[in-house]
């Protein structure tokens, strides 16, 4: 078994050198070796607190025992399946989601990553409007595949491969006159995020998804709300337009369905919009969107978010944040300008680009994995595992003090 080094020069050589590198500027090159609820060890034994979680994919913890147990008794018996065939755990699954999902969303289809139900999302909407134009929002983030690629907000993942595809707008977020102005006949759907992740923990004003809902259903055209990281009780309710009480047409979800443990992801819609699938049963299809093995675990997540009540769990340990963030806000002031919070989904915006890297290396050294956001480099983003305990909270906040007193004193 490789060393760190090893590990490290093997991904620089075989994957890509300029990850590594920009990693290690950012004191984040790491290797994982043992994880344990909201913990990782470092190859060369240093402990972290993952305020990282892949934006969201450990709702439940790392490593959890009882999602691995899941895992575990479903290969005694069980493989990924055929996916043409007809599946048990893809129809149980199924129907547990439309269970949990608000409204009346019901149908599902499966895939891997957030990119794949974004794209068939995407397809979904214009397949059964038959009109082809997509408004989604400026900084938001919804996957690197062909149709998701052209609704992300920022134009550095675009550019390389324009032309894209035809159809799609944006519009600033959280401004719902300008999506007045850009939904017409023609619109098939708007996307947006609930909360934008990537786009730097942006929380929209209250009664902006309301106002989006009442533009698209007066328009005739889809929304869909692509709950990928917002999802799961991260920011306080299992999902994130639940606090205003919005039923999408169209809703992703994926990251921590999978328990940390095993890919999947699902698309969910309106069970009329089905219509479209049965004029066209195979339109959209995935080796291994909906795994058997994947379909188990998603249900034993489910079942371990509602028996822990993790949504009311991110609220509790938010608030003990929030105290902790008000503190740093009075202490650095010259650097540290706004905190942006739903529940465990959490940003803290500083005063230039720049302080968003020196925090993630400040931190590193802390012991805290936390990354500055994509889209907006002067955000630390901070999402960590819902299970984390009131001692964990206390250190990272405690780490975020030491971070700040460091970079005031001048350093990196």
């Amino acid at each position: 078994m490789s060393t760190k080094a090893e590990a490290l020069r093997d991904f620089a050589e075989y994957v890509n050198p300029m990850k590594v590198r920009t990693l290690r500027h950012a004191g984040l090159d790491i290797i994982e070796g043992r994880r344990e609820g909201a913990r990782i060890w470092d190859l060369d034994g240093r402990e972290y607190i993952d305020c990282i979680t892949s934006a969201g994919s450990f709702n439940v913890g790392r490593r959890n025992p009882v999602i691995i147990e899941a895992l575990k008794e479903a290969l005694d018996e069980l493989d990924q399946g055929v996916f043409l065939i007809c599946s048990r755990a893809k129809a149980e699954l199924a129907r547990r989601l439309a269970e949990i999902t608000p409204g009346d969303l019901k149908m599902t289809m499966f895939g891997v990553s957030g990119g794949e139900v974004v794209d068939f999302a995407i397809k979904l909407a214009r397949g059964y409007t038959m009109r082809p134009g997509i408004v989604s929002a400026e900084r938001c983030y919804h996957g690197h595949t062909g149709f998701a690629l052209s609704a992300i907000g920022r134009e550095v993942y675009r550019a390389p491969f324009e032309p894209l595809m035809p159809g799609f707008s944006r519009v600033p977020f959280g401004d719902a006159e300008a999506l007045e102005g850009a939904v017409g006949p023609d619109t098939a759907a708007v996307i947006l995020e609930p909360v934008q992740g990537e786009g730097g923990i942006r929380i929209p004003p209250r009664g902006y998804l309301q106002r989006v809902r009442e533009i698209c259903g007066r328009h005739g055209a889809l929304l869909i709300l692509d709950e990928i990281q917002t999802g799961f009780g991260r920011t306080g309710k299992m999902f994130a337009c639940e606090h205003e009480g919005v039923v999408p047409d169209i809703m992703t979800v994926g990251k921590s369905l999978g328990g940390s443990v095993y890919p999947i992801t699902a698309t969910i819609f309106r069970g009329e919009l089905g219509d479209f699938l049965i004029a066209n049963p195979f339109i959209h299809l995935s080796t291994f969107g909906g795994s058997d093995l994947g379909c188990v675990v998603g249900l034993r997540v489910i079942d371990y978010i509602l028996e822990h009540d993790l949504p009311a769990r991110a609220s509790r340990m938010g608030e003990r944040f929030a105290r902790g963030f008000e503190t740093l806000l009075e202490r650095y002031p010259d650097i540290l300008v706004e905190v942006r919070q739903l529940g465990l989904m959490m940003g803290l915006l500083f005063s230039e680009d720049s302080l968003g890297p020196r925090m993630s290396y400040q931190l590193a050294q802390n012991g805290v994995m936390a990354i500055f956001s994509g889209n907006e480099p002067s955000v630390m983003r901070l999402m960590p595992p819902l299970t984390i305990t009131e001692e964990e909270v206390d250190l990272v906040l405690e780490a975020l003090d030491k971070s700040m007193q460091a970079i005031v004193k001048g350093g990196n």
